[in-house]
């Protein structure tokens, strides 16, 4: 038994001007720098923000379950 299927469409690929890649990069690239630092630097006392701990607290199990120390 042998069944003929259609013809699928072409898959059109997503074209990107390079002006916008670089920018979609650069904004990931920051975000991720961003994420980085409040969950692998900021260790509270010694914060970019001061002596404020609340971000620190809101991503403290984060930091032990990606492996970085805090205590």
């Amino acid at each position: 038994m042998s069944s003929i299927s259609a013809p699928r469409p072409a898959a059109t690929p997503v074209v990107l001007p390079v002006s916008k890649a670089v920018l979609w990069l650069v904004g990931t690239a920051l975000v991720a720098l961003a994420a980085y630092y409040f969950i692998g630097v900021d260790q509270g006392a010694v914060s970019v923000f001061g002596k404020d701990t609340h971000i620190h607290e809101f991503v403290h199990d984060a930091r032990h379950f990606l492996g970085f120390p805090c205590h």
